[in-house]
């Protein structure tokens, strides 16, 4: 049989028929890799000789009669995760020589589900792009067209998943780095409820690995099923065994539904601050006719749903203030005195994120608060839906773009041209009241490039968009491999 593109599901019931073994599969992946990669180039550090030696032992596990919940599957692991005796360096040159001592407790839990990791994904800088390059490893380039970028920040995994090497990635998320990748590379990914698994080694080195809380990221998984999405999901759900004092696992509450008829579904099209190109409103109506044929309730209206401008300055006002408050004292000072000078009356996304950067801590305060009040609104929206789809980005993968000056990049929408940034305010839908939210593949674009969509759900309910996420799936298909 052929492994290459077959889901992890699939994999463990052949793996515990004896159909095939870890090391076979293992081998496998690695001849892929060293086959493929030269052009893709999403695996940045590879780790043969230690994924060898764990598929034996997971073969030897199996053999003694154990069954744990990934033994045996290859995986990768985003480059931003620290995995003992390997480079961690988020892109940073200057950090190119930094090797953690242990694993994040996110690796722990990989291995200790039995999971085969083959190596770590590569990245974009300081993991702060829409894209995937660096000056260490390189550019990560689109398998469906290697003129395009693979997302970022999670580029490397989503790139890895759909050329085929290993069933399973896990990333991270601040700025729709799990889901930006996904639908550009046509993989599925979800972005957890803000808190529901432990991040404690996914930080830029040097600093020490503590169980922090975040304010806006997230780790979550990365698949090319959505039933593989709940299966790492579970492996990864729960606090910080640190924080705990032993191992916590977080028993998540079942979907809200488990048929399509059930479900009752808010679709928004487009958003007030930048339009959504054709390519993305052709995949949205392609989910709309699915729930529609399925008997579920689909609406494309509501009052229920928070003000999306004040949902985006919000986002952009957390976001940036956030990423500013690492900066040295002296570039901080600068942007204070270059948000002073800006117009009044410029109220431009750009404005907001420069303005952001020069945050009071009583300035942050006052946004938190403002969230707060969103996320009731939220709370009132998902008594009465079950589900909200939406955009992920306006448009399927861009072609790369390496500008120096990040603010100086455009976006193209069918023809128009947009600040950069703006359309990180999808992403921001969810991630700013720390909602879930998976990324589901939805087809093609009229120019062949994959589209997905995003689906959010209720805070701690991260069930209910997966279990929509598996139906969706028997209804439109899912991954595809790349053309």
């Amino acid at each position: 049989m052929e492994w290459k593109y077959q889901t992890a599901e699939k994999l463990l019931t052949a793996l515990h028929a004896g159909e095939v073994t870890s090391v076979e599969l293992t081998e496998d992946a690695i001849a892929r890799i060293e086959q493929d990669d030269k052009t893709i180039n999403a695996i940045c550090v590879p780790d043969f000789d230690h994924a060898r030696a764990a598929a034996q032992d997971a073969d030897q596990a199996r053999a003694r009669g154990e069954d744990r919940p990934l033994l045996g599957i290859p995986v990768t692991v985003k480059e931003s995760y620290n995995i003992a005796g390997l480079p961690t360096t988020w892109g940073m040159p200057q950090h190119r020589k930094y090797i953690p001592a242990e694993d994040a407790v996110q690796v722990s839990r990989l291995k200790a589900a039995g999971a085969v990791v083959l190596g770590k994904t590569n990245v974009p800088l300081g993991l702060q792009d829409i894209q995937t390059f660096n000056d260490i490893y390189g550019t990560t380039n689109n398998p469906w067209d290697h003129q395009r970028t693979s997302g970022g920040s999670s580029g490397g995994s989503a790139a890895a998943l759909a050329s085929g090497f290993g069933a399973l990635s896990i990333g991270s998320d601040l700025a729709g780095s799990l889901r930006t990748p996904a639908h550009f590379c046509g993989v599925y990914a979800h972005k957890p409820t803000l808190g529901l698994a432990a991040n404690r080694g996914m930080i830029p080195p040097p600093a020490p690995a503590l169980p922090t809380e975040t304010d806006l990221s997230v780790v979550g998984p990365m698949a090319r099923s959505a039933r593989d999405l709940t299966l790492l999901l579970d492996v990864m759900a729960g606090p910080d065994p640190l924080t705990f004092g032993v191992a916590h696992h977080l028993a998540l509450s079942a979907a809200r539904h488990q048929e399509l008829g059930d479900f009752r579904v808010l679709i928004v099209d487009d958003h007030p601050i930048i339009p959504t190109g054709s390519a993305v409103h052709a995949g949205l109506n392609r989910v709309a006719g699915a729930l529609l044929d399925g008997g579920a309730r689909v609406e494309r209206h509501s009052p229920l749903l928070p003000d999306p401008t004040e949902s985006a300055v919000l986002y952009m006002q957390l976001l940036f203030s956030g990423s500013a408050a690492r900066l040295p004292a002296e570039r901080y000072e600068q942007l204070r005195t270059f948000a002073a000078a800006l117009d009044a009356d410029d109220q431009s996304l750009d404005a907001t994120r420069l303005r952001a950067m020069a945050f009071s801590h009583r300035d942050w305060i006052e946004a938190n608060n403002r969230r707060e009040l969103h996320r009731h609104r939220w709370r009132e929206l998902f008594a009465e839906f079950d589900a909200v789809v939406c955009p992920i980005t306006p448009t399927p993968a861009f072609p790369h773009d390496h500008n120096p000056d990040a603010l100086a990049r455009r976006v193209d929408i069918d023809g128009a041209e947009y600040p950069y940034f703006d359309q990180l305010v999808w992403a921001g839908t969810a991630t700013m009241p720390g909602l879930p939210a998976t990324a589901i593949p939805t087809g093609l674009s009229a120019e062949g490039l994959p589209v997905g969509v995003q689906l959010i759900g209720p805070m701690f309910e991260d069930r209910t968009p997966l279990r929509l996420a598996e139906l969706l799936e028997e209804r439109i298909g899912g991954f595809q491999t790349p053309r």
